[in-house]
C-alpha cells in the first residue's frame, strides 16, 4: 500500500526526493502518514482537500480489494 501511495504523490509533487511514507500497523489496521516539503503540501491537500480526499478514496479501493482497513494522514 505504501507503494501505491508513492506512486501516486511522486507525480504530483515538486519535490518527490523528499517525499516520505511510513507504514505503520496497529489495532485499527494500517497506518500511512506522509511526510512532503512544506511547499509541496498545498498541491497534497488540493483546493478543498480535494486532492487528498481522491487520495483516501483511491486508497479505500485499493484496501478493499485486499481486505484492509487503511487510514491516510499528513503530517506538517
Amino acid at each position: 500500500m505504501k507503494n501505491f501511495v508513492e506512486y501516486l504523490l511522486v507525480r504530483l509533487i515538486d519535490y518527490p526526493e523528499e517525499l516520505q511514507v511510513s507504514e505503520e500497523e496497529n489495532e485499527n489496521g494500517l497506518l500511512l502518514q506522509i511526510t512532503v516539503n512544506q511547499e509541496d503540501m498545498g498541491r497534497v491537500i488540493g483546493k478543498g482537500g480535494k486532492v487528498i480526499k481522491a487520495i483516501r478514496k483511491l486508497v479505500q479501493v485499493k484496501a478493499a480489494q485486499e481486505d484492509l482497513q487503511v487510514r491516510v494522514e499528513i503530517v506538517e
